[in-house]
């Protein structure tokens, strides 16, 4: 017996994520032509437990990249639907940090250019909204 996930609908462009419209098209064609989604690492495992086989392969780093931004849209649209949700925001987290990692960058060091663009250019906790400038 196969698993399934349903997957939700997201802005596209030539029917595949906007996320991916920088890459070439011939590229993310290639990457996404099997279908499914990415999945935690131990989702496997817990489909077998039900008593399933899961069907699943492993992407390579090209698929993955673009699976990542893919999951990343799918994890903001689900913490935009619920009601703030905390659990939607750890999945928002985990993509980035999986996304941080697959360019080079660590979790301590993502934190780090975090804290220094905030120290910069500050924070959104005092709610600004711009609207516009004039001459001073």
């Amino acid at each position: 017996m196969r698993a399934t996930f349903r997957t939700r609908t997201e802005p596209t462009e030539y029917g595949l994520p906007v996320a991916l419209r920088d890459m070439g098209r011939d590229q993310v064609r290639a990457a996404t032509a099997r279908g499914g989604k990415l999945v935690r690492d131990k989702i496997p495992e817990i489909i077998r437990a039900e008593g399933l086989e899961p069907v699943i392969y492993t992407a390579d780093a090209l698929e993955y990249a673009a699976r990542l931004r893919d999951k990343l849209q799918e994890e903001v649209a689900e913490f935009l639907a619920s009601d703030n949700d905390p659990e939607e925001l750890a999945d928002i987290l985990e993509v980035l940090y999986a996304l941080a990692e697959q360019a080079g960058t660590s979790r301590e060091q993502l934190e780090k250019l975090r804290a220094a663009k905030a120290d910069k250019r500050g924070g959104f906790r005092k709610r600004i909204i711009w609207t516009g400038s004039r001459p001073g």
